[in-house]
């Protein structure tokens, strides 16, 4: 059956199983619009404020779901402005397809007007990406792009395609494209080597990433911990892959880790790295990074080895498969003194904040008690992403969402939007700072427009919170361009955009203003307003490794 481009991609996507895609029109992908309006009642489009938004929301659908999450743009600025949303997702190994309309074919590489090269733009920050110049090919470009962006480790994929292609015909039909998709072999001599390594030491420590998330394999995670016998820490991406209101979870480790986390890492002998890749915020300084430990890595990334940290210990392949294998084969191991040592730390250095007052922990922990860990928590980046990191206790996958590889801020209002439309059975939450928020507030009119219940919190310090701290710690309390002394006010603006505004200056304002917010069944900006010099601990300082992290009243017994 003859049909044309615009047409291919609706077919496309409703083959993917895609129901919903957050996009913004223009001239170049007019064709797609066409089509989307005749198949609204099978996949839903979601106009998004800005195309940055409906980067945002795709990847906060799919992080939410663990499907593939959908953004369209048209060509020139429209595609551009994707960019930073695919980067986070690249970032964060999201799986994400991007469709952009471009001009003609005849018009590509003259400047035309709009004319932009968005896949060689995006080279760096994808899987991969195709600009599709003959329709014959646009079917086959779509799916495979869906199975890339899935498979093996996810990421983003972008589809580029000239506005004359997707008016032009071709015969279509259905089905599925065959690819060349490697079966990964488990090697058992990788397997045998980690158990011998397992059953030697007399210190382990595991470390959860977001490949742990990825893979889905929580339950093979809880196992492998119980027969191990170790305590667990993770990252900010491996949140809920653990439960972290285990006696054996730790904590977040690294550069705003729990000392009981870095302290247990440097001090173990075996290193089980599930999923994660060493990121800088994680190592501090990577030549004294769990150096008394061997380590093993297990990941389905063989790029990711040996890339920061030196391994001794290798095992590359689907996380969830190669725990069942180990778990298969390991018997039950006992450290009872090493665990009630790490434990005895847990006791000494507990994550403590001033109760006095409205304050970043204090909001984080009131959204922990009055949703019951229960819900999907997501941020933007900065002190208060850090603080719902610290004092939310996140039991299952999926559940927090934040840029934890690019730190990209203005990503959280769009992300719980999507996040919202993938589950609409969970209380969404976003925890912002002001200066965040101030990046992509006019998402909450998408809210309002589509009434998704999403709950804006903005832990409002009238500053750039993380920068200041930095200044403050490391740059002689210089606070260059980090204040924000304007008159911007955001219960104002939440109401000229449709939606419910309330400013919390105290713990029992906020404490009723977010208890109204989970039963208002509409979006809900909440401004809470607390002290500028208010910061993140622990901190380990640029250059030092993990155990020197310190806090407040280290500080104070230096000084």
């Amino acid at each position: 059956m003859q049909k044309s481009g615009a047409e291919i991609v609706i077919e496309c996507l409703k083959e993917q199983g895609v129901d919903t895609v957050f996009g913004f029109p223009g001239g170049a992908i007019l064709n797609v619009y066409d089509e989307l309006y005749k198949h609204s009642d099978e996949i839903t489009h979601v106009l998004t404020s800005h195309e940055q938004g409906a980067s945002h929301a795709a990847d906060g659908y799919a992080r939410a779901t663990g499907k593939v999450g959908v953004c369209l743009a048209t060509s020139g600025p429209g595609a551009t402005n994707l960019v930073t949303g695919i980067a986070t997702a690249y970032m964060d190994s999201v799986p994400m397809v991007a469709i952009t309309c471009n001009v003609g074919v005849s018009l590509l590489g003259k400047d035309s007007f709009q004319e932009i090269d968005i896949a060689g733009i995006t080279m760096p920050i994808t899987k991969h990406n195709y600009i599709v110049k003959d329709v014959k090919d646009l079917a086959t470009a779509i799916r495979k792009a869906f199975i890339i962006a899935k498979q093996g480790r996810p990421g983003p994929v972008l589809v580029d395609i000239p506005k004359d292609v997707t008016a032009s015909k071709t015969d279509f039909k259905s089905g599925v494209v065959k690819t060349n998709k490697v079966e990964r072999v488990l090697n058992e001599k990788s397997i045998d080597a980690a158990l011998k390594m397992i059953r030697k030491s007399k210190a382990p420590y595991v470390f959860v990433g977001g490949g742990a998330i990825i893979s889905e394999a929580d339950q093979e995670i809880w196992e492998f911990v119980q027969k191990i016998d170790a305590p667990v820490c993770d990252t900010l991406m491996g949140k809920g892959a653990y439960p972290g209101n285990d006696k054996r979870y730790t904590g977040m480790l690294g550069m705003h880790g729990t000392k009981t986390a870095n302290y247990g890492v440097s001090e173990c002998d075996l290193l089980v790295v599930i999923g994660a890749r060493f990121s800088d915020r994680v190592t501090g300084n990577a030549k004294k990074f769990a150096r008394n430990a061997k380590i093993l890595q297990i990941d389905i990334d063989e790029a990711e080895i040996n890339k920061n940290v030196l391994v001794q210990g290798i095992i590359i392949g689907d996380i969830k498969e190669v725990l069942q294998k180990l778990n298969e084969k390991l018997e039950p191991q006992n450290h009872e003194t090493w665990v009630n040592r790490i434990l005895g730390y847990k006791q000494k250095y507990p994550l403590s904040y001033p109760t006095h007052g409205l304050t970043g922990p204090g909001i984080v922990e009131e959204i922990y008690k009055e949703t019951k860990g229960e819900a999907i928590i997501v941020t933007e980046v900065g002190q208060h992403q850090m603080w719902a990191s610290q004092f939310y206790a996140y039991t299952k996958p999926r559940t927090f969402l934040s840029s934890g590889g690019l730190g990209t801020m203005g990503y959280g209002l769009g992300a719980s939007i999507g996040a919202k439309i993938g589950c609409p059975d969970k209380v969404v939450i976003n925890v912002a700072g002001d200066g965040c928020f101030r990046m992509n507030m006019n998402e909450i009119a998408t809210a309002v427009r589509y009434n998704v219940p999403i709950i804006q919190v903005v832990v409002n310090n009238h500053v750039l919170g993380m920068v200041r701290q930095w200044q403050d710690l490391f740059y002689g309390k210089r606070y260059s361009a980090t204040v924000l002394n304007d008159q911007v006010d955001f219960v104002l603006l939440a109401e000229a955009m449709g939606a419910k505004g309330i400013r919390a200056t105290t713990k029992q304002e906020f404490k009723k203003a977010l208890k109204e917010a989970l039963t208002f069944g509409k979006p809900v900006v909440i401004d809470c307003q607390i002290d500028s010099d208010e910061k993140v601990w622990p901190m380990v300082a640029p250059g030092a490794a993990i155990d020197e992290v310190f806090d407040e009243t280290d500080m104070e017994k230096k000084e």
